[in-house]
């Protein structure tokens, strides 16, 4: 019996079709399942970094530059670089990426700031449409008036990206952030927060693309107004 059995095995021949890829293809599927393991554990520990860079980000105790930069994104930042300016932490400030119907009066009203302040000492950008924008606008702004360092005010969970694309387009100077924080993210469990895991997730994502963005330079843009805006 055993004789023929490994006769019938003889004349088979070697094994072919999906029996005989069966081996390599479940290597390959390994492979390709490990790698992406790998690349999963990479973007959470990318992510819990970002997360906690975020939740420890403190205003600096003193913090003065040439110049202050806010970017939009809601008054309390405004009101915030607004405050900067008139201690003394730079000697002017650009609101940079206000939406073509804001006027001065309607900020300065807002923000509850003199008159003088704001036709001595601050700039309203119209030109910026993301945070792209900002740092073009910004960094054109920079070099205009010659400043070597630059305030940035803009929200805790925004900064990583915002301070990303000034530094990617200006180099040269130095930028120091100067977090608007909204709510205690260090003493809370934002993880817990289905709002705020999404508002972090999202920024971790944008930053994430930004950094692609400058190694490959794929979908590179101005992130500027244009006479049709």
């Amino acid at each position: 019996m055993g004789q023929m059995i490994r006769r019938t095995a003889s004349a088979m021949g070697p094994a072919t079709g999906v029996f005989a890829r069966r081996g390599p293809l479940r290597r390959f599927a390994r492979f390709v399942a490990l790698i992406l393991l790998i690349v999963v554990a990479v973007l959470f520990a990318g992510f819990l970094h970002y997360a906690d860079a975020v939740t420890t980000l403190a205003p600096p105790q003193d913090a003065k530059a040439d110049a202050i930069v806010v970017l939009t994104g809601g008054y309390q930042r405004i009101d915030q670089a607004v405050s900067l300016l008139q201690r003394g932490y730079g000697r002017r400030l650009l609101i940079s990426g206000a939406h073509p119907s804001t006027t001065p009066g309607q900020i300065r009203k807002v923000t509850q700031s003199p008159a003088g302040l704001f036709e001595c000492c601050i700039d309203i950008g119209y030109d910026a449409l993301d945070t792209i924008g900002n740092a073009n606008e910004t960094s054109r702004w920079i070099h205009d008036r010659g400043y070597k360092s630059v305030l940035v005010v803009t929200n805790n969970y925004h900064m990583p990206r915002s301070l990303f694309e000034l530094r990617r387009v200006d180099s040269e100077t130095d930028f120091i952030p100067y977090p608007v924080v909204n709510s205690d993210l260090k003493t809370t469990a934002w993880y817990r927060d289905p709002d705020v895991l999404r508002m972090l997730l999202s920024e971790y994502g944008k930053l994430l693309i930004a950094i692609a963005r400058q190694y490959t330079g794929f979908g590179m843009k101005s992130g500027l107004r244009t006479a049709g805006d």
